[in-house]
C-alpha cells in the first residue's frame, strides 16, 4: 500500500505540475521565482537526462526510451517484491524511482519529448531543466543509495552483535 501511495503522488505531481505549465506558459517562456537562483522555464527534451541521444532518429529514439522505461519499470516491481516488503525505506525509494519513471514515460507517449521546467541556476550557471518526475528519481536513488550503503549494513551489524555464537 505504501508504494502504492507514494508511486500516485509522484505520478500525479509531475503530470500535474507539468498540466500547469502547458496552461500557463509557451514554450521557452520563463518566469523568475526566487532571484539569481530558480525560475520556472518551459522545455521540451527529446533526449534523456542532460538531452542525451537528443540527436537520434525520432523513432528510434522513441522506441528505445519507451523500451528502457519499460523494462526499468519491471525491474522496480520485481526488486519491490524481493526487498522492499520488508523494508520501508527501500518501499519510498522504488515508488518514488517508479514514479518519476512513469511521469517521463506518459510524456513520451503523449507528446513523443519530455516536459521541464525547473531552472535552477547561480548568476550565468544553469544546472540542466528538469521536472517533479526528475526529482523524484533522484531522491528515490539517493534513499536507495543511504539504505544500501549506510542504514542496512548498521542494522546487519547490530543484528549479528545480537544473535549468540554457537
Amino acid at each position: 500500500m505504501l508504494f502504492v501511495a507514494v508511486f500516485l503522488v509522484a505520478l500525479v505531481a509531475d503530470q500535474l505540475s507539468k498540466w500547469w505549465i502547458i496552461t500557463n506558459f509557451v514554450l521557452y517562456e520563463s518566469r523568475e521565482i526566487i532571484p539569481g537562483f530558480f525560475n520556472f522555464t518551459f522545455l521540451t527534451n527529446n533526449g534523456a537526462a542532460f538531452s542525451i541521444l537528443a540527436g537520434q532518429p525520432a523513432l528510434w529514439r522513441q522506441v528505445f526510451f519507451v523500451t528502457v522505461n519499460v523494462i526499468a519499470l519491471t525491474v522496480i516491481a520485481v526488486a519491490q517484491r524481493r526487498i522492499g516488503k520488508n523494508d520501508r525505506l527501500y518501499t519510498v525509494a522504488l515508488a518514488l524511482i517508479a514514479g518519476g519513471a512513469a511521469g517521463n514515460l506518459t510524456d513520451r507517449i503523449r507528446f513523443a519529448y519530455v516536459i521541464d521546467f525547473l531552472d535552477v541556476y547561480i548568476g550565468s550557471a544553469h544546472w540542466p531543466a528538469f521536472n517533479i518526475a526528475d526529482a523524484a528519481i533522484n531522491v528515490g536513488v539517493a534513499l536507495f543509495l543511504l539504505n544500501s550503503l549506510m542504514l542496512e549494513p548498521r542494522r546487519e551489524k547490530k543484528l549479528r552483535l545480537q544473535v549468540p555464537s554457537v
